[in-house]
């Protein structure tokens, strides 16, 4: 928001002396944002002066269109002389009266103008556009001065432009929508500086007539709670926008258009009451309000073809949408150079319908700007009250005794507090009367009761709801410099939890066996899902959906880790990037089926331990995982040698090393053959603890490779951490001083026999003088047998009390590969 010091004088008698420090201490006090404070009188230096234009000659052959042009600018250039001047606009004809620097005047940013030979012909000066004298962003083309301007050519331009004047830009946060105006600034600076604050808005304006305007139907009062228009007629179509506000909106970076737009413009920034100027005679039919159906079709004034969405607003007539409200209007009812004949429109829109609605459809107008902050709703008939007096006044026409005003506002509910809240809140002691003159200054209706109080606060605050609010408004204007700055003492910390230990220790592990970790977004859309090929009825597709997403494409909260994990090995691997081994610890959320809505907790008081509870139960479960995803060589190509790819069998190396750091022996974890998306049926492996399944490992499906564009036989692995029992305390083994005894098996079973499986009836079968086993080499061949394999295993015996003879060695060995041939039909190789 960018407004002169000057306009906001009609409103606040500011002292004459004041500095451009003082302005910004003042609303920076108040908590406003000041982005800069700019005196336009020291922007420009030498002449500039106001030119008519004489002659306009169209040079051609060049790639633009240029124009060499001779200007009257008085006594200004020394002699009298017309000044020739080239220029690349061409919004302005003979006659007009333009703004022009002279040689050696200097425009803001240092651009010194001279007179030098361009495109055949001398230019002295220049004829200058808004954003060149740093008014605002029009570069469209020059400024054309209003026809009624009093001023003669070789007058200084600076008063007519504004270049007298100081700019405040002001930088709005989303709760204070109100100091988006004139009015709310010139409110801040009065109760900044104890001056007194002269209301625009208490303008009288008379009421809704019993024969309305034009007939309007409201079908949705919770997205439109009030609706008023007022016509004007018999409007002069070539009436100019009056000098005055062409400048204020140019000074604002708002480009002037026409004079019914122009005024609603105007309004916007002196009240903060964004309008629409119908063509009356364009209306087909009665204007109904309503939400749109999803698909209709709508060409903003910006020219785009929109397709509408059901939840945004629209007011329309016969024949179809002609606005989309509060956003931007249509083009088929726009007020164009004819126009006669105008409606003018103010409105009270639901803010989280407009929020959405710009965002949706990326428009995001300065109506927007203010609707999803909050815009008051007392003000239509005030703004259209003086909407048409500006009308009749610079544009002529008659204005109809009929107003329309459609009112379903919902009063203001009182706010309660204790009156000492403020001073046991902040540490400062607020005196009782302070309190309630603190919040009158604001707007507030306030009654006190013994030691509490009860505030209405005024339409133009929609941020002030709890105590909260009230406490931060007594604070705010009492001063936040009285406010000690005194950092609370720290209580004793207990250190980590078991839980947040055995995480860091898990990702530390992770780390150290060369996986990197990434942390993602926790958002997904159902897209990603399909991807994976999760089933209908999968629990992983009960998803909690955001009440404001970041993106529609992802409204929810994930329920897996690999979602988002591949996105980003896949993001990688576009990048260039071969060799990846990624991973994440992070929570997942898990919808709690038929909880409801949680009950509403005020920010007064602590909640009951009840309310809390029932909060709770809404609350999603949120356990902690761990996921790993790999893909092309784990062990690199070079000279030395080939290098290996990643399999699943690195993804379950990965779910056992995570078991391990997590403190789980290795005979309570179990590997099994299991089937289950997103992975391949027939690489897939359940990890489970004592039997209970806690997480899957393997190669992806080939599907869901090509779905996510992955490379071929990436694999990957999540756990629940939380699932994982917790850890024994186990006391230091011993270790054996005795040498051990080695010896390797081949065992020869069926192509179907998981290897885990037949290790563990190896680790059964040899009893406590087993010390490790260890699979080392898988072979297949013909020799072998069709639908044969051999898996070799390393095993190491060991006693704590003696040295192993080889009889009891080879028993052992013995009683393994029993337990192995008993359950499996496993044979030896070669026997």
């Amino acid at each position: 928001m960018r407004v002169g010091l000057s306009w906001l004088r009609e409103h606040v008698d500011l002292p004459a002396d004041i500095s451009a420090a003082d302005l910004e201490q003042a609303l920076v006090g108040l908590g406003i944002e000041v982005d800069a404070v700019a005196d336009l009188r020291t922007s420009v230096t030498g002449g500039l002066v106001v030119g008519r234009v004489l002659t306009v000659e169209e040079l051609t052959g060049f790639k633009k269109p240029i124009r060499f042009c001779t200007v009257d600018v008085g006594s200004a250039n020394g002699t009298g002389e017309p000044q020739e001047i080239v220029c690349g606009a061409s919004n302005f004809a003979p006659g007009d009266l333009v703004v022009v620097i002279l040689p050696g005047g200097v425009l803001p940013g240092g651009f010194e103008i001279g007179a030098r030979k361009t495109y055949g012909h001398m230019s002295a000066g220049m004829i200058t556009s808004a954003r060149e004298l740093g008014l605002g962003d029009d570069h469209d083309g020059i400024i054309v001065l209003p026809a009624d301007t009093t001023a003669n050519p070789g007058d200084d331009a600076r008063p007519i432009v504004g270049l007298d004047d100081v700019l405040v830009e002001v930088e709005i946060t989303p709760d204070r929508g109100y100091a988006m105006s004139v009015r709310g600034i010139a409110r801040e600076l009065a109760l900044a500086l104890g001056l007194p604050f002269r209301d625009p808005a208490l303008h009288p304006a008379p009421g809704a007539t019993a024969e309305p305007a034009y007939p309007v139907d409201v079908r949705d009062p919770i997205g439109c709670d009030r609706f008023a228009a007022r016509a004007v007629r018999g409007v002069d179509p070539a009436a100019a926008t009056p000098a005055f506000m062409a400048r204020r909106l140019t000074q604002a970076g708002i480009r002037t258009i026409s004079l019914p737009v122009d005024i609603t413009n105007y309004l916007m920034l002196e009240l903060g009451q964004p309008m629409h100027a119908f063509d009356l005679d364009r209306l087909r039919g009665p204007l109904v309000v309503r939400r749109a159906t999803a698909g209709e079709k709508l060409t903003t004034l910006d020219g785009a073809n929109r397709t509408l969405d059901a939840e945004d607003m629209v007011i329309c007539d016969d024949s179809g949408p002609i606005s989309l409200a509060a956003v931007m209007g249509g083009e088929t009812s726009e007020v164009h150079v004819g126009t006669t004949d105008v409606l003018f429109e103010a409105a009270h829109w639901d803010p989280v319908m407009v929020g959405r609605t710009a965002r949706r459809h990326k428009l995001f107008s300065e109506a927007a700007k203010r609707w999803e902050r909050g815009v008051d709703p007392a003000l239509p008939l005030v703004a259209l009250e003086r909407a048409v007096t500006l009308m009749t006044t610079y544009g002529g026409g008659t204005t109809g005794d009929e107003i329309l005003d459609v009112d379903a506002v919902r009063p203001r509910t009182p706010v309660d507090m204790a009156v000492d809240l403020p001073t046991r809140r902040v540490g400062v002691v607020y005196e009782p009367a302070r309190v309630v003159g603190l919040l009158e200054a604001v707007g507030c209706t306030v009654t006190v009761d013994g030691e509490r109080l009860s505030a209405v606060p005024p339409t133009w605050r929609p941020d002030l709801t709890d105590p909260a609010d009230l406490v931060e408004e007594v604070v705010r204007l009492d001063g936040y410099d009285k406010v000690p700055g005194r950092l609370p003492l720290a209580p004793a910390g207990r250190g980590l939890t078991d839980e947040q230990r055995r995480r860091r220790s898990v990702a530390r592990a992770l780390a150290e066996t060369r996986h990197v970790e990434v942390l993602s977004y926790p958002f997904v859309g159902t897209p990603a899902l399909d991807a994976l090929g999760i089933a209908d009825d999968d629990p992983r597709r009960s998803l909690v959906r955001l009440a404001n997403p970041l993106s529609d494409e992802e409204p929810y909260l994930r329920t897996t880790l690999l979602p988002p994990l591949l996105a980003t090995l896949r993001r990688n691997v576009g990048r260039g990037a071969r060799d990846l081994a990624l991973y994440e610890v992070g929570v997942v959320f898990q919808a709690r089926s038929g909880a409801g809505a949680p009950p509403a907790m005020g920010v007064d008081e602590r909640p009951a331990d009840s309310v809390f509870a029932a909060a709770d139960a809404v609350v999603p479960a949120q356990p902690w995982h761990v996921a790993v995803v790999l893909a092309g060589e784990v062990e690199p190509t070079g000279w030395w040698a080939g290098g290996r790819p990643a399999s699943w069998a690195d993804a379950v190396q990965a779910a056992r090393t995570v078991l391990d750091t997590a403190g789980i022996p290795e005979e309570r974890v179990s590997v099994r053959s299991a089937a289950i998306a997103p992975w391949h049926p027939g690489r897939c492996a359940a990890i489970a603890v004592d039997d209970a399944v806690v997480g899957w490992a393997g190669e992806l499906h080939p599907a869901v490779v090509r779905a996510l564009d992955l490379p071929k036989r990436t694999a990957a692995v999540e756990l629940d951490l939380d699932a994982l029992p917790a850890a024994p305390v186990t006391p230091a083994p011993r270790v054996s001083g005795f040498p051990p005894a080695l010896i390797d098996v081949a065992l020869v079973v069926g192509d179907g026999v998981p290897a885990a499986d037949v290790r563990q009836a190896i680790v059964d079968g040899a009893g406590e003088l087993l010390e490790s086993v260890r699979l080392f080499d898988v072979y297949a061949s013909e020799q072998l047998g069709a639908g044969r394999k051999s898996l070799a295993y390393k095993l190491t015996f060991r006693a704590p009390d003696r040295t192993l003879t080889v009889e009891e060695a080879v028993a052992a060995r013995d009683a393994a590969v029993a337990a192995a041939a008993d359950r499996f039909g496993a044979t030896l190789r070669g026997a």
